[in-house]
């Protein structure tokens, strides 16, 4: 799902900076939040944002989302697809189409 050169690149440039020592699982977990914080703050006043600002703040978040995941040796692609299929089973298409209520609140 993810190209491997992304992640190839991603870790030699956090390699070449010799930044490894300083990403831990929970630094990485604070920085996908911070970042993701960057990322509604494009948003903070308008539902428009500049798609360039956006853009950015997004692979920011999508940089240390792959970084946790590879510090944890998750592929992104096998934990995405798994994630979709157990939330296939919550939100069943004849109980859940055009409705945005959480799982527990749909009709029976």
């Amino acid at each position: 799902m993810v190209d491997e050169s992304v992640l190839t690149a991603l870790k030699e440039f956090v390699s070449e900076r010799d930044w490894d020592q300083f990403h831990t699982p929970a630094s990485l977990a604070r920085s996908v939040v911070i970042e993701a914080a960057e990322l509604l703050e494009c948003f903070q006043w308008s539902d428009q944002a500049v798609q360039e600002d956006v853009r950015d703040e997004l692979a920011d978040v999508l940089t240390y989302c792959l970084l946790l995941a590879n510090k944890l040796g998750l592929d992104p692609g096998e934990i995405v697809l798994a994630k979709l299929e157990s939330t296939k089973q919550k939100y069943p298409i004849d109980k859940a189409h055009g409705r945005s209520a959480k799982y527990d609140r749909l009709p029976d």
